[in-house]
């Protein structure tokens, strides 16, 4: 368990969420909610002592005090009490967006529900409209939200268990030198998603379940096999229903390679093994192949890096460029840039760009797509902007129709460059608006809108199953991380990981452009706009 800002936030957000349910007292309620807010935007405050933690605008002497009992015993005793005079299923209920701690605290108290199961049942039979505080469009949501939740239970992000996965292989193979084991299932797959981790091996099933354990919550399977079989079954076990069915070969192979010539198929790496007939079309991209970081945020927005500090993170990764996009002026609760903050950063940008040349820092925004398709500014404003990623933040429950109308007038808005995170999915979280996938693709072709690979692992955004349509339709990617911070660069990896299981090359995907090849898109896009 690491005790950084993030963990100490989340107890703290727990804590105070706990508190209203409870009906306790709101002034405290409060401070611990405004100092998981806090924490959230400072820099790590391990090693700090406690005089340094209380100077902390918004942290003080109580709270200070609170950090340090959680560093130093890694949970905070005021929190464990209230947890332990609260049902378990009224802790899963604050996970169910659309449930806050007011609307909890009247399903337990008044309703006399302690747990999801309960609480849907209760959504079916309609009981929530007889409270206060529940209509019937309420009661919809937090019913669909309950569907989602038990549908995906014991599912997990590929970026959450990806090194608790790496780890227990190489445990698994020093505790068993002369057996074979290999990573199968979902995880070779590179499947956004992982039921559960597999691995294929000559070893005993038991001992190894035995050697390894995940306190994580992960489930484990070791499929055994004979050695000479241990190919094939690491084959079947790393495909798709549909593509296993395509290509079902028996016999004793030395590798995959082999079993592929045995069946006169061309050899598909275990990522593109999805679709029938499925076949790698040039080199697939490689997170070497990212040259620029396109989509990110700094303090002028909800960032936790200044705008020098996220190219200086940039310089030292090795990327020739940035994209900075921070929010626009309707995401107020992101502090959107207003008009006259625009000219402020496009200045710094301008200065940095004169200090830290040849690296280049791009004017963006990421604009809000509003209610009716408009973008969030007027057109002379979007012309300061070298590209504008237009994305939804607001007003997510709609239908396709809605959401179409909306996407489609966003797309052929002349100054749209690149449209962000089609559908606003945030996995095993929110599924995102219904869309009409290939007719979103084929209005950014014919407009000049580059779609964007949103990396972040719990968005993945466009789905990579549309990609290959999009890809024959002659549309661009983008692989842009969304970084709201340093570290959050880095998640470009596992956008380049979806990327290759759709066949994507560094040819078509935009921040894989060089910086020189950049420049001279940017213009050639605009002259094609018209603008």
């Amino acid at each position: 368990m690491t005790i950084d800002n993030d963990y100490i936030a989340e107890q703290f957000s727990l804590l105070s969420k706990l508190m209203d349910i409870h009906g306790e007292n709101s002034f405290k309620s409060r401070s611990y909610s405004s100092a998981a807010f806090t924490l959230e935007k400072l820099p790590p405050l391990e090693g700090l002592p406690l005089e340094k933690i209380t100077a902390i605008k918004g942290i003080g002497d109580a709270i200070g005090k609170k950090i340090l009992e959680i560093q130093q015993t890694g949970e905070l005793r005021v929190l464990k009490e209230i947890v332990a005079k609260t049902p378990t299923g009224i802790i899963e209920m604050l996970q169910i967006k659309g449930l806050g701690p007011k609307k909890i605290a009247t399903i337990w108290k008044d309703m006399e529900v302690e747990s999801i199961g309960e609480l849907l049942y209760a959504c079916q039979e309609n009981r929530l409209l007889l409270f206060k505080g529940f209509g019937e469009k309420t009661q919809q949501n937090v019913r669909e939200a309950i569907e989602f939740r038990l549908k995906h239970t014991g599912s997990h992000l590929y970026a959450e268990v990806e090194a608790l996965a790496l780890a227990l292989d190489a445990q698994l193979k020093q505790a068993f030198p002369t057996e074979r084991f290999e990573l199968t299932g979902d995880f070779r797959r590179q499947l956004e998603v992982v039921s559960k981790l597999q691995w294929v091996t000559t070893a005993d099933a038991a001992a190894a379940k035995a050697s390894v354990s995940a306190d994580e919550g992960v489930a484990i399977e070791f499929i055994h096999t004979a050695p000479e079989d241990f190919v094939r079954v690491l084959f079947e076990t790393s495909c798709s229903g549909e593509f296993l069915e395509d290509l079902k070969v028996e016999g004793k192979f030395a590798s995959e390679e082999e079993l592929f010539a045995a069946a006169g198929k061309p050899y598909v790496s275990p990522v593109g093994r999805e679709q029938k007939g499925w076949v790698e079309k040039g080199k697939v991209i490689v997170p070497g192949d990212i040259r620029a970081v396109i989509h990110s945020h700094s303090t002028w927005s909800d960032g936790s890096n200044t705008l020098e500090e996220m190219a200086a993170a940039c310089i030292e990764k090795g990327y020739e460029y940035l994209v900075i996009s921070d929010h626009s002026k309707s995401a107020f609760y992101a502090n959107g840039l207003k008009e006259d903050r625009i000219k402020e950063q496009q200045a710094q940008i301008e200065e940095l760009n004169r200090k830290l040349a040849p690296f280049t820092i791009f004017k963006s925004i990421e604009c809000d797509i509003l209610s009716d398709g408009k973008l969030d500014y007027t057109d002379d404003v979007l012309a300061t902007f070298d590209l504008v990623i237009a994305s939804v933040h607001s007003n997510l429950k709609m239908s396709q129709e809605k959401a179409m109308s909306r996407l489609l007038r966003a797309i052929e808005n002349p100054y749209t460059t690149i449209l962000g995170h089609m559908t606003g999915r945030l996995l095993l979280s929110r599924p995102g608006y219904p869309v009409d996938h290939k007719a979103i693709i084929d209005a950014c072709v014919q407009n000049n809108v580059v779609i964007e690979l949103n990396a972040h692992p719990r968005r993945l955004d466009m789905d990579w199953r549309y990609i290959g349509y999009a890809l024959e339709q002659g549309a661009m990617i983008s692989i842009d991380p969304d970084a709201h911070s340093v570290g959050g660069i880095d998640v470009i990896r596992y956008g380049v990981l979806a990327a290759q299981k759709a066949g994507v090359t560094a040819e078509q995907n935009l921040s894989s452009f060089g910086l020189e090849e950049f420049k001279e898109w940017l213009l050639e896009t605009r002259e094609a706009k018209g603008i």
